[in-house]
């Protein structure tokens, strides 16, 4: 079967309505992505807990599957009408086949090497070293899966510097892939928290099929007690990592200084490469930090908590 995708840029104001209006129009599905992706200007957007959710980015592109049957010029030109957006947004049509539509899909996810001994393997392929510790993950809706350079630096550091029989706190877990990693390469217990309820149930789903024991994935305010007080508060974690944003850094660092114990270990990406001297200078006042590690214009950092 054939179908038909039409592919709109337009702004922050009008993402979602078009979105909704392309629906009601009798879009199969919609899809709303960064229209500025794999470029300088990828914009991240994040949510805080307790603050509404995050909203959509500056430039956005829709994707909107349409029937082979469809007049997909005619249904974009009526709701662009029905939300008043004029004139007709610059837009293009592809044709997609059924085996193409999920051929293309999969060319874009290929095993990830880590390191020699670490790897990140989409379902569908066969790990390329059965020996290794493979981390199966497929792309979804929460971030993590292996090609981001921050995702890469917190395995790395995983890989080259975790202790066996560590208990691991991840904030800002997305898919649950560090905590995951974790896991494998020896530690006892990993917990992890996102904003983002499609997160952890993507990160509970991710680590069954790894067939990881002792993983815990929640909200914020979901956070169940432990015998000694709450997950968060009770200098509970020998290793806490958090990839996220500078913004969030900045106003968690509290909350995430707390969450580790004395003598344990933070570890700090989804920073800019410039921005990396500024959240140390935040949480140098908890940990002793190493040399930072760039990969390409991103951070990672590593401190000891005094």
């Amino acid at each position: 079967m054939t179908w038909l995708t039409l592919i709109v840029d337009t702004d922050a104001q009008h993402a979602e309505v078009l979105s909704d209006a392309l629906l009601e129009r009798g879009a199969l599905s919609v899809d709303l992505l960064d229209a500025d992706a794999d470029t300088p200007d990828e914009q991240a957007i994040f949510g805080e807990p307790g603050e509404p959710p995050p909203g959509v980015w500056q430039h956005n592109r829709v994707s909107a599957l349409f029937d082979a049957n469809a007049d997909v010029t005619r249904i974009l030109m009526g709701a662009a009408s029905d939300i008043g957006l004029a004139p007709v947004p610059l837009h293009r049509i592809e044709t997609l086949d059924d085996n193409d539509w999920v051929r293309l899909t999969q060319s874009q996810f290929e095993p990830i090497r880590i390191s020699d001994r670490l790897w990140i393997v989409p379902s569908w392929h066969t790990p390329s070293s059965p020996q290794a510790i493979n981390i199966i993950l497929d792309p979804g809706l929460a971030f993590g899966t292996g090609s981001h350079p921050t995702t890469r630096l917190c395995l790395r550091w995983l890989d080259n510097h975790l202790q066996k029989g560590v208990s691991v706190l991840d904030y800002g877990c997305g898919s649950g892939i560090l905590a995951i990693a974790a896991l494998k390469l020896g530690a006892a217990q990993a917990v992890g928290v996102d904003v983002d309820a499609q997160a952890v149930s993507a990160s509970f789903a991710n680590a069954i099929a790894n067939h990881v024991e002792n993983a815990s994935f929640h909200l914020p305010d979901a956070i169940p007690k432990a015998s000694t007080g709450e997950y968060l508060t009770g200098h509970m974690y020998d290793l806490v990592i958090a990839n996220i944003l500078t913004n969030p850094l900045r106003l968690l660092a509290p909350l995430l200084a707390d969450a580790a114990k004395p003598g344990g270990q933070i570890v700090l990406s989804g920073i800019l490469e410039a921005q990396a001297q500024d959240i140390i200078s935040i949480y140098q006042q908890w940990f002793d930090f190493d040399a930072p590690v760039f990969e390409e214009g991103w951070s990672c950092l590593c401190g000891r908590k005094r």
